[in-house]
């Protein structure tokens, strides 16, 4: 009761009612799961891992080949000393370590997928018409407000690269173990790459699949006001190309000239919007990808060099949001107004929904500066104080308008069966005579509050959902 009369203040807009109110019929709707072959999926996995483990252990002689200290202590005696035995420690010994070792390994691999984990929440999940429902959290990112995955957990399905989809689903179908072990060599990776073909529409019946391209990075580029960004996007141009060729002066295509800058090009992209150094670009791989540790800042530099109207938006929203702080007052940018009221700070979005940030304050960080903290759940899952700056409050803002586009398209085609959304993706539950371009022409309408915005959706049909 006191919650509710603190929140009293604070009323909810009746759109993000409407909201709530779509995201329960979605919800409720569900999306139907080949429970079928969830369960062969679950058996060709226990089969497999059956005979991995025995073949571990006839190599090693270890009791259990998956304890990691039993697994740390057999590579010592065969004079590899590994500090940790996680994905990427173990591909970074595989290129060094005798044939005879890297075999142990690719098998400790192939066990440590954990493709069936997903199945197994599948038939955990579904009600007695094999439809999995309750999949998606309301407003479950608190910064910005976006969806988070529930039970099956769409949001962080593996991707599938088999050039044969249909045929390797077909044989987890219909239980034929034994082809499948003569076909493919890494059986679970098979089946973490079939996850999303267990998904399936009802019987008569198609999946349209649709959904924005670079959004985020057309949301940035227009309230930013980078001009050039915008013209690659109005003229369906490659925005890794583009950015590498303003970075480094040069043309870049993605298959012709200058085609190998097209990745420093997309890392940076991926890694820098929001203030990123380059600890953004280690931590998205840059290195793995090839480009050497003197490059990094460079790289930086380059970037924000040709993007300096995103570098001075992200300072006008640091400047806005502190002046609202220490003067109690309201201020405004791009159409994004930043309000201090009741010993909160509201940032409005042009959609009118307000993100809010508990009892901010200007502290100082550990460089000396200016910076501010609010309070929040931390990275520790506790209630504490989190530090944040100009481009993380972009972050936020450009995620939340995002997530305020996908939420005016929900409604937009909330005539047809939508059954799931994964990001800025849409999964309906579409009859024969449905297009995908009429799907993609409603999805991809501007909403009246962002005039001007380009954006573009892409999609297809298919019989399974899968990423196309």
């Amino acid at each position: 009761m006191e919650i509710q009369a603190r929140l009293k203040k604070f009323p909810v807009p009746e759109f993000v009612w409407n909201e709530f109110y779509l995201d329960q019929e979605i919800n409720d709707r569900g999306i139907k799961v080949d429970l079928n072959m969830a369960k062969n999926a679950i058996a060709f996995d226990s089969s497999t891992r059956h005979t991995l483990i025995s073949k571990l252990k006839s190599i090693t002689g270890l009791d259990n080949p998956n304890s990691v200290m039993q697994m740390k202590e057999w590579l010592k005696e065969q004079g590899i000393l590994a500090e940790s035995l996680d994905k990427k420690s173990v591909a970074s010994l595989l290129e060094t370590v005798p044939k005879n070792i890297k075999e142990v390994l690719e098998i400790r691999q192939k066990l440590a997928k954990s493709s069936v984990k997903k199945y197994q929440a599948m038939e955990n999940a579904v009600c007695k018409d094999q439809r999995a429902r309750g999949m998606f959290r309301f407003y479950g990112a608190s910064r910005s407000g976006r969806w988070a995955g529930r039970l099956i957990q769409l949001q962080n399905l593996p991707q599938n690269h088999l050039p044969y989809l249909k045929e390797a689903r077909d044989l987890v179908d219909m239980g034929d173990y034994e082809a499948m072990t003569m076909l493919y060599e890494d059986i679970p990776d098979t089946l973490s790459q079939l996850i999303r073909t267990a998904f399936i529409p009802r019987e008569g019946m198609k999946f349209i699949v649709a959904d924005f391209s670079a959004i985020e990075a057309r949301v940035l580029s227009f309230l930013a006001k980078e001009k050039w960004r915008s013209e690659v996007f109005e003229n369906n141009g490659d925005i890794y190309c583009a950015s590498a060729s303003a970075m480094f002066g040069v043309p870049v295509e993605k298959h012709g000239i200058n085609a190998e800058l097209r990745q420093k090009g997309k890392i940076a992209e991926l890694a820098l919007g929001y203030g990123g150094g380059t600890g953004a670009l280690t931590s998205m791989g840059a290195l793995e990808m090839g480009l050497l540790e003197e490059e990094l800042q460079p790289l930086v530099d380059s970037w924000r060099a040709a993007n300096s109207n995103i570098v001075r938006f992200w300072w006008e929203v640091d400047k806005c949001i502190k002046t609202s702080i220490k003067e109690k007052t309201t201020t405004e940018t791009r159409n994004i107004k930043f309000i201090y009221q009741s010993a909160m700070l509201f940032i409005e979005l042009p959609s009118g929904r307000r993100l809010s940030y508990v009892k901010p304050r200007i502290g100082e960080n550990r460089f000396g500066g200016e910076n501010v903290t609010y309070e929040g759940i931390t990275t520790g899952k506790k209630w504490g104080r989190i530090e944040s700056y100009g481009p993380k409050f972009v972050e936020n803002i450009v995620q939340a308008i995002s997530r305020d586009i996908l939420a005016y398209a929900l409604n937009n085609l909330s005539y047809c069966l939508i059954c799931a959304h994964v990001h800025d993706e849409i999964i309906i539950e579409a009859s024969m005579g449905l297009s995908v371009d009429a799907i993609c022409k409603k999805l991809g309408e501007t909403p009246p509050w962002i005039d001007g915005l380009l954006l573009r959706a892409d999609g297809y049909e298919c019989n399974f959902y899968k990423k196309d």
